[in-house]
């Protein structure tokens, strides 16, 4: 692959809509040996890539970079390993581009049917979390698309590796310059410029703090996915076992590095038991969580929680870190979640299966989890789904972004040649 750091924006997403229409012509399973090069390539460079981390590491800790963001930074070689393992799960996957779907019309005297087809230029623009970009290659390069990288200043040496491993991995199958580029922040390539690309870019994933997916969404004239993280809400109705309340709240934080599901918010039923309540503090206490809680709450629980800001319920905490709101029933729990939940992935413990039915389809959420942990997985071994993460709430798409998020539907209509 070509080395472009220095070239114009525009030659660059060029070069890569011209790869992805030679990409056209390239079969599955070449597609899925192009995605198991890559992966091969990443073991090859394995040592380089920690090394090259460990040094992007120190500097971001003299940088006085965010704890959240050096969790983010920091690549183990368990997280790296698990990320090359998705690229070999993804390359045994069937071809997605050989799913026919039934037509959502018919026209006289012809056979109509829809096909998954590729997007095009992609652009992945993430904030550190170094190994989305392997993900993301896989994904891309599985459903013939083309892909743009940009990640962040904080981990600019080892993408700068990663990115050369893939390429190398893409060189050895033989696939066309410019079907992964890569955009390092620190020469210059500003967010602002990548996402109004609209004549080469077909769709742009931003991934990281609210922060950068507002900056995207804000300035794109390309469709976005926007990735969410926390301020997911839990409702505490009838359910009265304790100890699947606690579970469902501890295992949802349980992804590292991003815990993009975690449990943030908690609406309490009124008639909870009181010692209910009390003891579930406690544990989350000892658990080491920070616990907030509306202004009768805290009246009651001063021992446990702090007062919870009001301009919070909507903003994720991204910590360790839970407010606990109480609310009259079901009707004003679903309220509140839709006003002020991330809308991604939100979760109902109950007795009732009517509450959980009218939870389930009134609840504005991608993801709706009922007496189970809503915790995120990329992938569980032995199942035929890989996901980057949980897409924008509203619009394409909407939900896991998986190997269907970065295709599209063409509508083929066979004629008879009858008039």
């Amino acid at each position: 692959m070509n080395e472009s750091v220095l070239e114009p924006l525009d030659v660059i997403l060029q070069r890569a809509n011209s790869a992805f229409l030679k990409m056209g012509v390239i079969k599955g399973v070449d597609r899925s040996k192009a995605v198991k090069k890559m992966a091969t390539k990443l073991n090859e460079f394995l040592d380089e890539i920690l090394q090259a981390n460990t040094l992007d590491l120190e500097i971001s800790k003299e940088m006085a970079v965010p704890d959240l963001i050096l969790d983010w930074l920091k690549l183990t070689p368990q997280r790296l390993k698990s990320a090359i393992a998705i690229l070999d799960t993804l390359a045994e996957l069937p071809d997605p581009l050989q799913k026919v779907i039934n037509a959502p019309y018919q026209v006289t005297y012809s056979q109509n049917y829809s096909q998954l087809m590729p997007l095009g230029v992609i652009a992945f623009i993430y904030e550190a979390l170094p190994e989305l970009a392997i993900i993301t290659a896989g994904l891309t390069i599985k459903t013939g698309n083309a892909l743009i990288l940009r990640g962040s200043s904080e981990a600019s040496n080892t993408n700068a590796v990663i990115v050369q491993a893939l390429q190398a991995g893409l060189e050895e199958a033989k696939f066309p310059a410019g079907c992964l580029e890569f955009l390092p922040s620190e020469q210059g390539f500003k967010i602002e410029d990548i996402v109004t690309q609209d004549k080469y870019i077909s769709l742009i994933i931003p991934y990281g703090r609210p922060s950068l997916i507002q900056k995207v969404t804000r300035f794109a004239t390309c469709p976005v996915i926007k990735s969410a993280i926390g301020n997911c809400y839990l409702y505490w109705s009838s359910c009265h076992d304790l100890e699947l309340v606690k579970h469902v709240i501890v295992d949802s934080y349980q992804t590292i590095p991003d815990r993009v599901n975690a449990i943030e918010k908690v609406l309490i039923n009124k008639q909870q038991k009181s010692n209910s309540l009390s003891r579930l503090f406690e544990y989350l206490r000892q658990e080491n969580f920070t616990l907030l809680g509306d202004q009768t709450l805290v009246g009651q629980y001063p021992e446990y929680l702090q007062p919870m800001p009001e301009e919070k319920w909507g903003q994720p905490f991204l910590a360790p870190m839970i407010a606990f709101k109480l609310v009259e029933d079901l009707s004003e729990a679903i309220a509140w979640i839709n006003k002020y939940s991330s809308g991604h992935a939100d979760c109902l413990l109950t007795d009732s299966y009517q509450e959980a039915r009218i939870f389930a389809m009134e609840t504005d959420s991608a993801l709706v989890y009922v007496n189970t942990s809503p915790r995120f997985y990329r992938y569980i071994p032995g199942s035929n789904s890989v996901f980057l993460g949980v897409s924008n709430q509203k619009g394409y798409r909407r939900g896991l972004i998986s190997l269907e998020t970065f295709t599209t539907v063409k509508q083929i209509i066979l004629g008879s040649g009858a008039h």
